[in-house]
């Protein structure tokens, strides 16, 4: 029998949709359009209920045929989700308070999904982890309350069954999979105290000795965790506000690994720089990282945190393995162009290399065989719209939202693991009536007085590196010789040498897309004042662009001006061209 194909869910200005998978993307015969202006949507965890709340009620529907399972008079409801075995739903709204209520009422209630009765209310004055987290089996809850975090146990929210009690405990992430249940918590240093990530059992929570794994470490405003799949080990990304040391503004990020057995590591990143991205392969065996000042780095680590390969440099600052783990994208959204890199991760060989501009969202079909871009509001308010993708870079379906209207999220259909096995890899694009959109990306950009001319050590240094393949005694598909390795390794000790002396001799004035004048020598001038005027003005121009794109880069939402300014920096070096060659 063959899998089924998954539904995409679509929020928009137009309302709610569920739309069959791909190919077609029609919509999907079981489900009504609510033409109501949703507010939020899910499914549950192995895909057969969705929910959606309308700013008048809460709906949770079965997917394969559209009955209702349950609805709920609660139009101020922001957020919802399911527990992993469907047994509790969980609506969230902001909380508020008024004079003659000033305690305010609880706005985290959890309901019974079967019978529609109110299980318990909490008070979550917070939108972030404003959802308990379960176990898998659903034989434990946990919740962060004042600096504890409170275990409940089947599904009885009555009795706080074990507590964890840290001094300000601000982070926590429990582990995917079955029991026995493992928990990573972080909690930030003070007056000169490190910060710290410990990994705890349930319910062996005695103190620092009873921890499976202990990390410290200092320069951490807060953290990101993520457990890898067979919840072996977690990957710690602690991020400063602020680079005292003035080389970023993006602040400064360390990356740490914590085994369970106790193992610990900070992970050894060759470029300085930002790090954009960490995601773990589903294997768990392995991790891609995406670092570094642009063109950005890509590495693959194993779990002793050595490098199995490096992509090289590029236009990039996202990762995303296939849910069968057998292809890996790495795409620059954002304020980057939407180049997106598809590679088969056995043989580390590229796929296909299409475009996806203006893209603010991505993500995998469960079929790891297709995914979705999608350019949504309110992060673009322009070019509403998304596009179902075949990995080999064909676009097979595309909706653009009518001009008026707007697009606000789009999602997948999750299946349980094993629904869809991994396929062999393709080579050769897909058929599609839309084509690919691979196409010659453009070149960096080089100061006029180099154009035309040979390129030397100063003039590559925006250029991009190659993959290089650090695996021992793998090339491809053929293993390489004891003297083929041993070659190898000469020709990259050479070359790390060679680069190493070229580097001493990079002009800092190419670093930057407007070149600067040497200090103490005047910049040279075209006799005509005005003609330097605007000039200058376009290199100041230029140079608050680079700074809005790196605000970007960092996370920062820009405002609407400042996004157009971004998009007309083309515009600008064409002027600033046609002026410096009349000097």
């Amino acid at each position: 029998m063959a899998p089924p194909a998954p539904l995409l869910a679509v929020r928009g200005s137009s309302g709610t949709s569920l739309l069959c998978g791909p190919p077609v993307c029609e919509e999907h015969h079981a489900f009504q359009r609510d033409a109501r202006r949703g507010k939020y949507f899910t499914f549950s965890r192995d895909g057969s209920l969705f929910g959606w709340c309308n700013g008048e009620r809460v709906h949770v529907v079965k997917v394969a045929d559209g009955s209702p399972l349950l609805s709920l008079d609660l139009p101020k409801t922001a957020m919802l989700n399911f527990s992993p075995l469907n047994s509790v739903l969980v609506t969230w709204q902001s909380y508020s308070k008024t004079q003659n209520n000033p305690q305010g009422d609880p706005n985290l209630q959890l309901w019974d999904l079967q019978t529609g009765h109110l299980l318990k209310s909490f008070y979550q004055k917070k939108a972030e982890g404003w959802c308990p987290s379960w176990s898998e089996d659903e034989s434990i809850a946990v919740r962060n309350v004042n600096n504890e975090l409170h275990f409940f146990e089947s599904n009885k929210f009555d009795n706080i069954a074990t507590k964890l009690h840290l001094q300000k405990v601000t982070e926590f992430v429990l582990s995917p999979g079955s029991q026995p249940s493992k928990v990573a918590v972080y909690v930030p240093g003070s007056k000169g105290a490190p910060s710290f990530v410990r990994l705890y059992q349930y319910p062996n929570f005695g103190g620092p000795t009873s921890a499976l794994a202990n990390k410290s470490f200092f320069k951490a405003d807060k953290v990101t965790m993520l457990w890898n799949k067979k919840a072996m080990a977690v990957l710690v990304t602690a991020s400063t506000e602020v680079d005292k040391t003035g080389a970023s503004y993006y602040g400064e990020q360390t990356l740490h690994y914590l085994a369970v057995n106790g193992e610990s590591a900070v992970v050894q990143l060759p470029k300085n720089g930002p790090i954009y991205d960490v995601t773990w392969s589903p294997n768990s065996m392995e991790f891609c990282v995406v670092y570094g000042f642009m063109p950005a780095k890509a590495t693959v680590f194993n779990l002793k945190c050595n490098t199995v390969f490096d992509f090289g440099t590029g236009p990039r600052n996202a990762a995303f393995y296939s849910p069968q783990g057998h292809l890996l994208v790495l795409a620059g959204f954002g304020n980057l162009r939407g180049q997106m890199e598809v590679w088969d991760v056995k043989k580390y060989q590229q796929v296909s290399k299409p475009q996806a501009p203006d893209s603010t969202h991505f993500s995998w079909c469960p079929d790891g065989e297709h995914i979705v871009t999608a350019t949504c509001s309110p992060r673009l308010r322009v070019s509403n719209g998304f596009k179902i993708w075949h990995y080999t870079g064909s676009v097979l379906h595309q909706h653009l939202v009518p001009e008026g209207q707007e697009l606000w999220e789009v999602l997948w259909q999750p299946f349980a693991d094993g629904t869809f096995p991994e396929r062999a890899i393709r080579y050769q694009a897909a058929s599609s009536e839309l084509g690919s959109t691979e196409q010659k990306l453009a070149q960096a950009y080089r100061p006029p007085a180099l154009r035309n001319k040979p390129a030397t050590a100063s003039s590559k240094l925006h250029e991009e590196e190659p993959p290089q393949n650090l695996k021992p005694g793998f090339s491809g598909d053929k293993p390489l010789s004891k003297t083929a390795l041993k070659n190898q390794k000469k020709r990259e000790a050479k070359k790390a040498a060679k680069q190493e002396s070229k580097a001493d001799i990079i002009s800092e004035e190419l670093s930057t897309p407007v070149p600067t004048p040497v200090p103490n020598c005047p910049a040279p001038t075209s006799g005509d004042p005005e003609t330097d005027k605007k000039i200058k003005n376009l290199r100041k121009k230029l140079k608050a662009i680079e700074q809005l794109k790196e605000q970007q880069a960092a996370g920062k939402t820009l405002e609407k001006n400042q996004i157009e300014k971004i998009l007309k920096e083309s515009q600008l070096l064409q002027e600033l061209e046609d002026l410096e060659l009349g000097l």
